[in-house]
Formats: C-alpha cells, sequence, structure tokens
C-alpha cells in the first residue's frame, strides 16, 4: 500500500491532514487519486482552478509528478480530491484499488474534527458590521487603521468569548 509523505501544489508545500492515494478504476478507464483533508485556506486558495502541478513525493522515497484535475468536496471536512488519468498502471500496483461499482471508498475523515484543523491554519474572514454609535465613536473609528480595528476588535471578542465560557 503507497503512502503518502508530503504534498505540494504548484510549487508551495501543503499542510495535509489525511489523505488516501488510489486507483479508481471505471469503464472509461483508470486515474490516480489523491483525497486530501488540508485547511479552509487551502480550499478557498484552490476552489476556483481546475488544474495544478502537484508532486507527491510517497514514504518509499518515490516522487509523482503531474498535472492534475481539482475538485473540492463538499460535506464535512475541508477536502480536496486531485485526479489525473493513467495510461499505464504497471508503476502503481502497490496503491489501493476502488472500482466505480464497489461499495468501499476510503474515509479519510475519521478521527479529525475542524477545530484540530483551525488550529494548525485558521481561515480569515471579511466582515461588515452595523452599528449604531454615537458620532463621537463613529468619528474615532473612521480615524482608526483596519489593522488596529481587527486587534481591538479580536481582542475584545475573546475577552467576551472566555467570559461566557466560564458560565
Amino acid at each position: 500500500m503507497a503512502v503518502v509523505k508530503s504534498v505540494t501544489i504548484d510549487g508551495e508545500s501543503i499542510h495535509v491532514f489525511r489523505n488516501a492515494i488510489y486507483i479508481f478504476e471505471s469503464s472509461s478507464g483508470f486515474t490516480l487519486e489523491l483525497d486530501l483533508i488540508v485547511s479552509e485556506v487551502v480550499i478557498k486558495k484552490y476552489k476556483t482552478v481546475d488544474n495544478l502541478i502537484v508532486e507527491i513525493e510517497l514514504e518509499d522515497g518515490r516522487i509523482i509528478n503531474s498535472i492534475m484535475h481539482v475538485k473540492i468536496l463538499s460535506g464535512g471536512l475541508p477536502q480536496l480530491n486531485l485526479f489525473c488519468d493513467l495510461d499505464d498502471i504497471q508503476e502503481y500496483a502497490d496503491f489501493d484499488r476502488v472500482n466505480e461499482n464497489d461499495s468501499w471508498f476510503p474515509n479519510i475523515e475519521d478521527g479529525i474534527t475542524i477545530d484540530e484543523i483551525r488550529k494548525v491554519e485558521m481561515p480569515n474572514e471579511d466582515v461588515s458590521i452595523k452599528l449604531n454609535l454615537p458620532i463621537n465613536q463613529i468619528e474615532w473609528i473612521k480615524k482608526q487603521k483596519k489593522k488596529s480595528l481587527n486587534e481591538i476588535f479580536q481582542k475584545m471578542i475573546n475577552e467576551y468569548w472566555e467570559k461566557q465560557d466560564i458560565k
């Protein structure tokens, strides 16, 4: 059974929480498939891309370089499915095989949570808030830089959050 050691996408190493590499066999042929649990940041980065240059390093030292198609798998944890067609499967003899008619499919979500993923790489999102404040507070807010306001709100929310968790 082949085991993935590391994955590099377009020259950039990505953090992989769980993975499964296998040969998918269908009536139309064979594909090399790599399912990855990654961070939401990685999903956001590649969700609009169709093809990627991927380097897969296996634990036995083999390296697979390929242009792979990308699918974002929806549902539970953030997952990428990378795949490419294979003409010759001889060099992949030790890879797990999944047939389109099989009921078995690799499940890489067991034993990991979104909270564990976010401890490694927490995504940031822009948010707009409409508030009704006294004019002097609005004037003060308008004078602040975005970075400073982000820090103030993060600190304020974290302090409030901690107080709520105590109760």
